[in-house]
């Protein structure tokens, strides 16, 4: 039985075909492309997380998905990012 790069049994029947894996990069750089658009409009959702795991490693909680829920249930939180964007809108 000879070799191939799929092993000695071959390709599995759900693997992908030379075009279909193509399709599928092209789809991926795709969508990376369309995320760092979304994120480049949005600089709230920078700020969210840069808050988030800055609190985080200052708190180290214990309880990580609690620590998470109770931060982004804050009913302050809108109006800090709000402030914060506020605030890097006069640096600029």
């Amino acid at each position: 039985m000879a070799s191939s790069q799929y092993g000695l049994l071959g390709p599995g029947p759900g693997a992908l075909g030379p075009e279909q894996l193509e399709k599928l990069r092209d789809f991926k750089i795709q969508a990376r492309i369309a995320n760092e658009k979304y994120l480049r409009t949005h600089k709230e959702v920078e700020l969210l997380l840069s808050g988030f795991f800055r609190e985080m490693f200052l708190k180290r909680p214990d309880n990580i998905l609690e620590f998470a829920a109770d931060y982004f249930t804050d009913p302050r939180l809108p109006n800090k990012i709000h402030m914060q964007l506020i605030k890097e809108n006069k640096a600029t």
